[in-house]
């Protein structure tokens, strides 16, 4: 009942009295696993859906100027910003080629829309500048989450040489904006009698 214990050149062999030796923990913590999205993103390029078919829920584009001279500046939300940004505007401009709007028109269109992201109260705007077709686009964001204030859009469409004019929201913020022809008014001429 009893076996002989094992033997070797240092005596018998006894099971150890103490655990196996374990592995020293690993200095950095293992990284969790990464998560999966549930579901594919959505592109642009899908077809839209019928009438009477669900709408998918996508985020809206962002604002996007291509195939065009464009320029941007960011600028602080103080109450002279205004002055800055109708320089700029108007030195790009004028370096474009443009002789017309005139420099009043531009002023005030600027001062219109720099003046309507000020009052959002952000601590920044940016203003985006472009053009196409004989045509300026001036648009202002204020970076703030601000819904759309229509009042502006009066004044804008009162400027000399606006050709459209509006204000939405997007995840930017609010963006106001103008389109100026750059075609000089046409000449009236009065029937003579």
């Amino acid at each position: 009942m009893n076996e002989p214990l094992p033997m070797d050149d240092k005596g018998p062999k006894l099971p150890p009295t103490y655990p196996p030796r374990t592995p020293p923990p690993q200095k950095k913590p293992v990284e969790a696993p990464r998560p999966q999205p549930s579901t594919k993103p959505v592109t642009s390029s899908l077809p839209l859906p019928g009438p009477r078919q669900a709408r998918l829920d996508t985020r809206r584009p962002r604002m996007a100027i291509k195939n065009r001279r464009a320029a941007n500046w960011a600028l602080s939300a103080y109450p002279w910003t205004a002055a800055q940004a109708v320089r700029k505007v108007t030195e790009t401009v004028r370096a474009w080629g443009y002789d017309h709007p005139k420099d009043d028109a531009l002023e005030q269109s600027v001062r219109l829309l720099v003046d309507a992201a000020i009052v959002d109260e952000g601590r920044r705007i940016s203003v985006h500048l472009a053009d196409q077709d004989d045509m300026l686009l001036i648009a202002v964001l204020s970076h703030t989450g601000t819904g759309p204030d229509e009042t502006v859009l009066a004044g804008l469409a009162a400027v000399p040489g606006t050709a459209s004019c509006g204000t939405d929201t997007s995840d930017e913020g609010r963006r106001v904006w103008a389109v100026l022809s750059t075609e000089r008014p046409r000449a009236r001429t009065t029937p003579t009698a």
